[in-house]
């Protein structure tokens, strides 16, 4: 990756933690859940609700944590919004994959938008998990509605 590119990369995480966007407690909600790495003390809680035609139609989070935490909390959101709950399994498992894998991803900001610049996280290995956090919140959210509806 360029210096230049690896420099946008940085601005966006950036931007995305000094200014998150859908970040506020949803309520009432469909789906909640926590996620907490205990390594670092980050904690996720995200919020979604869906429409009547099985898309989640708003997603939000509320936490503390470092920059990559919330900076991708703040992606995933905007990511996952208007999306079917099967889309957004699908999204969750590839960039829970783009970040594991050991060779970098081919990812063009002009297509991915701000996910692109997460990819930087991997050259981290003890940050991904931060990368990560919401995302999996945003799984067991899906996975237990029944015990989150609301």
């Amino acid at each position: 990756m360029s210096e230049e590119l690896s420099d946008l990369y940085q601005e966006i995480i950036l931007g995305h933690n000094k200014r998150p966007r859908n970040e506020q407690v949803l309520d009432p909600y469909s789906y909640k859940a926590e996620g907490f790495n205990p390594l670092c003390g980050d904690r996720i809680t995200v919020y979604a609700t869906a429409d009547g035609a099985g898309k989640l139609d708003r997603v939000t989070f509320v936490g503390e944590g470092c920059a990559i935490s919330r900076a991708s909390a703040s992606i995933m959101t905007t990511q996952v919004e208007g999306r079917t709950i099967s889309e957004i399994n699908k999204r969750i498992g590839d960039v829970i994959a783009m970040l594991s894998q050991a060779d970098e991803p081919e990812m063009d900001l002009a297509v991915e938008g701000d996910l692109a610049a997460l990819a930087g996280v991997r050259k981290f290995p003890a940050r991904i998990k931060c990368a990560t956090l919401s995302w999996h919140a945003l799984r067991s959210a899906i996975e237990n509605r029944s015990d989150t509806e609301r």
